[in-house]
C-alpha cells in the first residue's frame, strides 16, 4: 500500500493536467500485456501492424514484469498540457544517475534485461541508452497515439471536468470515491491499495497532481517516494474510444445544412480557391462566398493563403461529416488567413 498524506495546502493546490508523454509511456503497458484491457484491442491491433522497423524489444523492455515503468519517462508536467515534444525534452535532460536508478527500481529485485543493462556500465552508457529511448518515443508517439490525440484529450478533459464537479459538491471525499476501488481517502490520507510499491509519503506543501488517463488499468503513484506527487488514474469513458464512428447518412448532412452547403463541403476533398469552386457549381464568386464564410465561421473548413488566392479545405470535423477519416493537408505559400 501507498499511503500520500495531505494536509489543507496540499488539497488546496490539487489539480489535474494532461501529459502525452505518460499516455504514449503507459500504452507499453497494453502493447506489451493484451490481457490487461480488452477495451484496447482495436487500438492494439492497429499500432501493431504500423510498428514496422521500430526496436520493439527495447519499448517492451521499458515495462517491467510486474508492469512497472521508469519514473524518468514520465516527468510530472510543468503546464497543464505540455506538448509532447516539451516533456520529451525534460526527459532528455535526465542525469545518468537518474536513469540508472529509475531502471533498477522498475526491475528491483530482478536484474535489468539484455537491452537495458548496459545503463548500468558507466554514464556514458545510460545517457547513450536514455537519448536512444527518446528517439524510440519520439517515433512511437507518432504512430500509435499521435493519430488520436485528440479524441483521447477530449475524452480526458471530460473526466476532469466531471472530477472538478465531484470535488466542488463533496470535497475530496467525494473526488476520490469513484475513481478506483483501490482508492480510499481516509483522515487526510490518500490510500492506494495493491501497489507493488510500498511507501509513505508527506506531500508538504507540494500539491497533488492528477492525471487522467486512457491506458491506466489502475491508480499509479510514482514507483519512489522521491519523485513529485503525482497520480495518475483510469479515465471514465474509455470504452467508447475506440468504438466506430457512425455512417454518416447523406440526407441527414442536406437536412442539417442545406443542399447548396452540404454539396459545398462534399466537394473540397481537396483545398480549391473561390473562383474555382464558383466554375464548378456554375455560380458567381460572391454566391460561394456567403457559403464559404458560414461553413468556416462554424468549423467545418479551414482557408489558407496561395499567394494572392484563398483556399478553402474541408477541416477535421467537415471531413467527419462527410464521412472522411482525416483531413487532407492545408500547406500554402504565404500561411494561413486569419482574417
Amino acid at each position: 500500500m501507498i499511503r500520500m498524506v495531505l494536509d489543507v495546502e496540499d488539497l488546496a493546490d490539487t489539480r489535474f493536467a494532461l501529459s502525452p508523454l505518460h499516455e504514449t509511456v503507459v500504452s507499453l503497458r497494453v502493447l506489451r500485456d493484451p490481457g490487461l484491457s480488452a477495451l484496447h484491442l482495436p487500438w492494439r491491433r492497429r499500432v501493431l501492424d504500423r510498428l514496422g522497423a521500430l526496436d520493439t524489444s527495447l519499448l517492451m523492455s521499458l515495462v517491467a514484469p510486474r508492469r512497472t515503468l521508469p519514473d524518468f519517462l514520465t516527468p510530472r508536467p510543468a503546464a497543464f498540457a505540455p506538448a509532447f515534444e516539451d516533456e520529451l525534452a525534460v526527459v532528455r535532460r535526465t542525469l545518468p544517475q537518474t536513469v540508472r536508478r529509475d531502471l533498477l527500481a522498475t526491475y528491483a529485485p530482478d536484474a535489468l534485461p539484455e537491452p537495458l543493462r548496459d545503463a548500468t556500465a558507466a554514464d556514458t552508457r545510460a545517457l547513450a541508452l536514455r537519448d536512444t529511448v527518446c528517439d524510440l518515443l519520439a517515433q512511437y508517439w507518432e504512430i500509435a497515439i499521435a493519430p488520436m490525440w485528440a479524441q483521447m484529450r477530449l475524452l480526458l478533459e471530460a473526466d476532469m471536468t466531471y472530477r472538478a464537479r465531484q470535488l466542488a459538491l463533496g470535497g475530496a471525499r467525494l473526488l476520490f470515491a469513484d475513481m478506483h476501488p483501490n482508492l480510499r481517502w481516509q483522515d487526510g490520507v490518500l490510500h492506494i491499495d495493491q501497489m507493488i510499491s510500498r511507501y509513505h509519503v508527506a506531500v508538504s506543501g507540494r500539491g497533488l497532481l492528477l492525471l487522467p488517463s486512457v491506458f491506466a488499468h489502475k491508480p499509479a503513484p510514482p514507483v519512489s517516494p522521491e519523485e513529485p506527487p503525482v497520480l495518475s488514474y483510469p479515465t471514465r469513458g474509455v470504452a467508447t474510444l475506440w468504438a466506430a464512428a457512425p455512417t454518416p447518412d447523406a440526407t441527414a448532412l442536406v437536412a442539417l445544412l442545406g443542399a447548396p452547403r452540404a454539396k459545398l463541403l462534399s466537394l473540397l476533398d481537396e483545398p480549391l480557391p473561390t473562383v474555382e469552386i464558383a466554375r464548378r457549381f456554375r455560380v458567381t464568386p460572391s454566391a460561394v462566398s456567403q457559403h464559404l464564410r458560414v461553413l468556416h465561421a462554424t468549423g467545418l473548413l479551414t482557408r489558407t493563403r496561395d499567394g494572392r488566392q484563398v483556399l478553402y479545405g474541408r477541416s477535421p470535423l467537415g471531413d467527419q461529416l462527410v464521412g472522411h477519416s482525416a483531413a487532407r493537408p492545408l500547406t500554402a505559400k504565404g500561411g494561413p488567413v486569419t482574417g
